[in-house]
């Protein structure tokens, strides 16, 4: 079964550096896609729409690059369905580097007598370093936040205070809500306030780098802005260090204990 993880969609709605996260060259897409054969990397293949997921690998590119093949399944229901669904969304890792791209328009074939589904190749392809998406994921356990100040359209200010996803030293990936905070990349927001756990908090200013969407398992959806610090006082590092630090040595003493 795929994992939580390899379930997650993302989508890359905004960003100013989208080079570094979408692949758009025919050729270097197909490049990647033979280095996940190379590697066998499972793919996690969701039939869109919808939440049904097959856990399949890429057999083949066709040498001229028009087409890929993805294997298909033992279930020959299911196979009806991989081919009905309007595009089979396919997550993988290469390397530690999340790889998530559409296949579309695909056919069941029969290939040595094992089914499988040949596509053109995708149009765009996401890549994610680990580093540079996750960094550390804030725990359930201990609530950290981010207080936005807005200024209003009468000329008063707003305080809003939202959850941090995940952090590092350089920033913060903040969950933004529906609806009363405009994020897009490029705005910035002065005078906002980090809150972590036994620390008094921090004050900074937040640039807006990217902003992508994150489909979960069981659907549901949230936006993510990953947003940069600036303007922090001096120490500000060592506390969000000590923090993450300490963070990471809990769930390294909790998974020691699993053992």
């Amino acid at each position: 079964m795929p994992t939580d993880q390899e379930d997650t969609r993302i989508e890359l709605i905004h960003a100013e550096d989208e080079a570094r996260y979408v692949l758009r060259e025919p050729r270097e897409i197909v490049a990647i896609l033979r280095q996940l054969i190379a590697a066998r990397a499972l793919v996690s293949a969701r039939l869109a729409p919808g939440r049904e997921s097959v856990l399949s690998t890429l057999l083949e590119v066709a040498e001229d690059g028009s087409s890929v093949l993805l294997d298909g399944s033992a279930d020959a229901l299911q196979n009806q369905r991989m081919e009905r669904a309007e595009a089979l969304d396919c997550a993988t890792q290469l390397d530690k580097v999340r790889i998530q791209f559409l296949l579309r328009g695909q056919r069941l074939v029969m290939d040595g007598g094992s089914a499988g589904f040949r596509a053109p190749p995708p149009d765009a392809l996401l890549r994610l370093q680990r580093r540079e998406f996750y960094r550390l994921q804030t725990p359930v356990s201990e609530t950290v936040s981010c207080t936005l100040t807005l200024p209003q359209p009468d000329g008063t200010q707003r305080e809003v205070r939202l959850r941090v996803l995940d952090i590092s030293g350089g920033g913060v990936a903040i969950a933004v809500p529906p609806v009363g905070v405009p994020f897009e990349p490029g705005a910035s927001f002065e005078h906002c306030m980090l809150h972590l756990p036994e620390v008094a908090p921090i004050p900074a200013r937040l640039m807006v780098r990217n902003l992508f969407r994150v489909t979960r398992r069981d659907g549901a959806e949230l936006l993510r802005a990953g947003c940069e610090f600036s303007a922090m006082p001096r120490g500000a590092d060592d506390a969000i260090q000590r923090y993450i630090f300490k963070v990471e040595r809990e769930r390294g003493a909790r998974e020691r204990g699993r053992l």
